[in-house]
């Protein structure tokens, strides 16, 4: 029992280190709220003071650590709630819809998200015992566990050796392969298996998602991407929707209109012009499902944004 309590003592520990750690950066920076690209350490840190309205955006594979608060995060069909102590594994690219539900000026929402390398993944994966077999199969490729303290350990250690410049180079790149390394040997390992497994379904769909990626303006003829594959239609569209929570057609939808937004905001092309780079062949009906999507016209979007 004593073990035990030492054992439990030493991961809070472990934790609270972690938080004050993302907590001095955010302060550092002087990022109040919102979201931080810490450039020494390739992540993005996150702190919200209050709880927020949905927010529409896009995923591509991460490891996020909520450290304190809560947060919805999900797809059309898919909602999951995840709360401090606990972390996300996101295998593919994914549109989705988030809302913090639980921050306060005392106790701020605070979150890091670690972008994944697949490529290093791979390389590990065949040292690793498969993890295929073991209870869970949910194939939503967006995986939620308890954090485990390890893991929490090893990106403490990596943030510490991002500041100072010789060990960023020298020791940082060996903490990040520890991260990953420990992704594969944890409560993540199932999901992730399942997208390094080259012939698994998991693997088909992460490459029809780059597909559609590669393609995003090109009218999609969802047949031709699940031959392309090398799956029935029926296959195909079953288990795109389980492992992304939505429709080819409405994957597509939400991507070109994720890239819309991002246009609309970055540029001042006319809107029917990035309408049209995104695939969409009417402006009117661009504007209808951007207002339906994000409840502002583009025009009142791009507005906003500019402070207008």
């Amino acid at each position: 029992m004593l073990a035990l309590g030492t054992t439990l003592e030493a991961n809070a520990m472990t934790s609270q280190n972690l938080l004050a750690h993302v907590t001095a950066l955010l302060d550092q920076s002087g990022c109040v709220e919102g979201a931080m690209q810490h450039a020494n350490s390739g992540t993005h840190l996150l702190r919200h003071r209050g709880t927020t309205g949905l927010n529409a955006t896009v995923y591509r594979p991460l490891l996020c650590l909520i450290l304190q608060g809560a947060k919805q995060v999900g797809s059309t069909t898919r909602t999951l709630t995840v709360r401090a102590g606990q972390s996300l594994v996101v295998s593919h690219t994914l549109p989705v819809v988030s809302r913090i539900t639980q921050a306060s000026s005392e106790n701020p929402y605070t979150a890091l998200v670690f972008p994944l390398d697949l490529d290093l993944l791979r390389s590990l994966a065949p040292s690793v015992a498969p993890a295929l077999n073991a209870p869970s199969t949910d194939p939503f490729s967006i995986c939620l566990c308890e954090t485990d303290p390890g893991l929490e350990d090893a990106l403490h250690r990596y943030f510490l050796q991002c500041e100072d410049e010789a060990a960023r180079q020298l020791l940082a790149p060996i903490t990040s392969r520890e991260v990953h390394a420990r992704l594969l040997i944890g409560q993540h390992a199932q999901g992730l298996q399942r997208l390094l497994w080259h012939e698994s379904s998991a693997s088909r769909i992460f490459l029809a998602t780059r597909d559609i990626q590669a393609n995003l303006s090109d009218t999609m003829v969802v047949g031709d991407l699940a031959q392309r594959i090398g799956m029935s239609n029926s296959a195909f569209f079953e288990q795109f929707k389980a492992v992304t929570g939505t429709s080819p057609l409405q994957y597509q939808k939400d991507l070109r209109l994720l890239k819309a937004r991002d246009d609309l905001r970055a540029s001042r092309a006319k809107i029917s012009e990035i309408a049209f780079s995104v695939g969409y062949e009417s402006s009117a009906q661009f504007s209808r499902e951007y207002s339906r999507k994000f409840g502002r016209s583009p025009r009142q979007d791009r507005e906003l944004e500019a402070g207008v």
